[in-house]
């Protein structure tokens, strides 16, 4: 690792380019293979949906929390990767005279998240083929990037940098070592990982020379930015947790009681929070990039922000980042 981060920048965008065409992948050659799910396992590790803190769930009960998750989580990265191709295309752009190797890394990075949506877009067809009627993903992805993209470069590459590290995190400590994933499911999101690594460092770069390129007061408005970005994801997260607990809920053949119902969409809202924001920002690899581009008064902004979202966890509160 240290090798790689005394790279000058033109190299790391050389070396993403060779990675890239070295690992590539096709999503039927490669990944689907023709499989479908199989509702006999699970979709996502225990690691991610939190399900410990449900213990009066059964087995089978467990397992379709998982893939009720495991399905929303894969919505979410179709959802979440729509913005980034768009505003990786608007990056590229700049660079297309520029500089050719930043250009032509950028531009293989927008191609792969193109994969990536249809990945995941078929990824819901293989889930609605053995999952009960029902479920419903809230966000329409369009007008999610419609609003992101209203927002400023740098705060939008802050966002894509922690999302694209969380892809690592997740599968590295969670998806990896279980045993008991849906070998489809874990193959989908292995597949992702190795070509959003290299996303993750072209994320860093380009957010860095974004960096460089702003004053003190443009970067104190990015700041500004990045907590309503967040503060927009939590709220998208409240929608999706209230519509996917209470298809779970609906779906049970025994009545749960009032505070284990509570529990449910506690508990589901709590894990959507933990992965896609707590998970992120709590990661030391984007927690050192951004405290080395922010002064003390926005460091505590942030942490402020944080605090308050921290404080919600374990209840179903709104307004993330108000008052």
């Amino acid at each position: 690792m240290n090798a790689v981060l005394e790279l000058s920048p033109q190299q790391r965008y050389a070396r993403c380019i060779e990675v890239s065409r070295r690992i590539r992948w096709d999503i039927d050659r490669d990944v689907l293979r023709g499989r479908c799910f199989d509702p006999s396992h699970k979709f996502l590790p225990d690691g991610l949906t939190e399900i410990e803190r449900l213990p009066f769930l059964d087995a089978a009960e467990r397992r379709l929390m998982s893939q009720i998750q495991g399905r929303t989580y894969a919505n979410m990265f179709g959802l979440i990767e729509r913005f980034i191709g768009a505003k990786m295309m608007d990056v590229a752009s700049d660079r297309a005279l520029a500089d050719r190797t930043a250009f032509e890394a950028i531009v293989g990075f927008t191609d792969e998240e193109l994969k990536h949506q249809e990945l995941f877009r078929r990824v819901e067809v293989l889930a609605a083929q053995v999952m009960p009627a029902g479920y419903r993903f809230v966000a329409n992805a369009d007008e999610v990037a419609a609003f992101v993209l209203t927002k400023s470069t740098w705060a939008i590459l802050a966002l894509t940098c922690c999302i694209e590290i969380v892809t690592q995190v997740h599968y590295r400590q969670s998806m990896d070592i279980d045993t008991s994933m849906s070998p489809l499911f874990k193959d989908i999101f292995l597949f992702h990982w190795k070509e959003e690594s290299q996303h993750a460092i072209i994320d860093e770069l380009e957010w860095m020379r974004e960096d460089m390129r702003i004053n003190e007061a443009e970067r104190d408005l990015a700041v500004g930015d990045l907590i309503d970005l967040v503060g927009a994801v939590d709220s998208m997260l409240q929608a999706q947790a209230r519509a996917d607990a209470q298809y779970f809920i609906s779906l049970l053949d025994r009545a749960l009681t009032d505070d284990e119902e509570t529990r449910v969409h506690a508990g589901v809202l709590d894990a959507y929070r933990w992965q896609y924001i707590v998970s992120g920002l709590d990661e030391p690899r984007f927690a050192n990039v951004l405290t080395g581009k922010v002064n003390d008064v926005q460091g505590q902004r942030l942490g402020a922000a944080m605090a308050r979202l921290r404080r919600r966890m374990l209840h179903c509160g709104t307004d993330v980042f108000s008052g």
